[in-house]
């Protein structure tokens, strides 16, 4: 079966998504939507057509799947619910609070279009969502511990470019390696917000700019510097460039649990994720969930899922016998 693949958005994850492709021989980019200018776009991959995102119904036919990988945290939601009435769509919605709202508005969309939709597929939420299931259900009686970094937070960064006298900047978010060893060692340790992530910015500041006031704006900054230890590094546009081009990122999720008659066996479920380039592993798992919503479609279902409603035989381009022979 050959997977038909449209994008909608063409940044970071966008471009991950194409070169990703390239990596699964069942599955084919066909069309990439854009609200900017269609032919600004320069893509990796010769042939594939670019049209603006309002030529995407003319083009329905066309594919099997409308990967979304653009729009803000804010329009995003927007986006899915809006295209879900007419396609199967996935997304990487990440602002966990807002999830159960997200999930409802798709449904009903989905629903009523006959479509088959999947929000918040990545690695956080996604990935890291189901090391958490797994673990709760293998040792009820524990706690739940989840580290982000050494890396990149895309959001956060944007908040600092946003600054007054900021010409760019980038903000990494990174454990606190006594609280990470805490958990490690088992000793269940109640931490904070700040206990557990310092903030790391790195910030050019534009010709003349008021260095104090920027630092200031940026610690203070609530819902993203103000709950935690912050440390502001002004750099000059050519270490920016040097030293700062990628966008690396990874974590941890720890389940701690006891078992026992007086829980006297206490054990650690560890899982962890280093990326080299955040957006190019987000990419790779939006592509396996589509070939699961594909399929899923397929047999008739319709409506919004989550990772967690998907079976792990769906996201393999193997058959179910040499699953059972290579990997079980």
């Amino acid at each position: 079966m050959s997977i038909r693949l449209a994008i909608l958005g063409y940044g970071n994850l966008g471009r991950g998504v194409e070169l990703a492709v390239r990596q699964n021989p069942d599955m084919e980019l066909v069309a990439v939507f854009t609200r900017r200018a269609p032919e600004a776009l320069k893509l990796q991959t010769e042939g594939v057509p670019v049209y603006s995102v309002d030529e995407i119904l003319a083009h329905k036919k066309d594919f099997d799947v409308l990967m979304i990988c653009g729009g803000s945290a804010t329009d995003l939601p927007e986006m899915t619910k809006k295209y879900a009435a007419d396609f199967c769509v996935i997304d990487s919605f990440d602002t966990h609070a807002n999830i159960p709202t997200h999930f409802a508005n798709v449904d009903a969309a989905a629903k009523a279009g006959g479509n088959l939709a999947l929000i918040s597929c990545g690695w956080d939420p996604g990935m890291f969502s189901i090391a958490r299931l797994y673990a709760n259900c293998i040792l009820p009686d524990g706690n739940d511990y989840t580290f982000w970094g050494k890396g990149v937070s895309q959001g956060h960064s944007d908040a600092i470019r946003r600054v007054e006298g900021v010409a760019n900047g980038k903000q990494y978010t990174v454990p606190v390696p006594a609280a990470l060893e805490a958990v490690r060692n088992g000793e269940n340790p109640e931490l904070t917000t700040r206990q557990k992530h310092t903030r790391v910015c790195y910030v050019v500041p534009k010709e003349g700019a008021d260095l104090a006031k920027i630092e200031n704006d940026i610690k203070t900054m609530p819902n993203y510097f103000s709950d935690y230890d912050t440390t502001v590094n002004f750099i000059s546009q050519e270490e920016f460039d040097r030293d700062h081009k990628g966008m690396p990122h990874g974590g941890f999720v720890f389940r701690t649990g006891k078992t026992g008659a007086n829980g006297e066996n206490k054990h650690i479920i560890e899982y962890r994720l280093q990326l080299d380039s955040n957006p190019d592993f987000t990419a790779s798992v939006l592509l396996a969930y589509a070939r699961a919503i594909v399929r899923m479609h397929k047999e008739g279902m319709t409506g919004c899922k989550t990772v967690f409603d998907i079976a792990p035989s769906y996201l393999s381009p193997l058959s179910a016998e040499e699953l059972r022979a290579h990997l079980l």
